[in-house]
């Protein structure tokens, strides 16, 4: 019993350092993958480079749709603006108090 113990706690350890190490490598909403946002990419390629956004709101008017998408982390936040589902405007800020 006491060995079953022990190798579950030493599994538990695993997992919660798994999740330390992979959250320690850094969000993807960073100025470098800002840069590599395009004119005319497509919603589901912004979406593989950054993943899936924190925020998002859509309107459908007369056949012509927009969305709006938003990507926060403490590096910065992405907003990217999609006409009939591909880029037209992006944006970056970084978070007051840092240059």
């Amino acid at each position: 019993m006491r060995v079953k113990w022990i190798q579950t706690c030493q599994e538990v350890t695993a997992v919660f350092l798994l999740i330390f190490v992979l959250a320690a490598c850094g969000s993807k909403v960073n100025e470098s993958n800002y840069a590599k946002i395009e004119i005319d990419m497509t919603e589901e390629q912004v979406r593989t480079l950054l993943g899936a956004p924190t925020e998002s709101s859509s309107i459908n008017v007369a056949g012509v749709s927009g969305t709006s998408l938003k990507w926060v982390s403490k590096e910065g936040t992405i907003n990217v603006q999609f006409l009939n589902g591909k880029v037209k405007a992006k944006a970056f800020s970084k978070p007051s108090g840092t240059k």
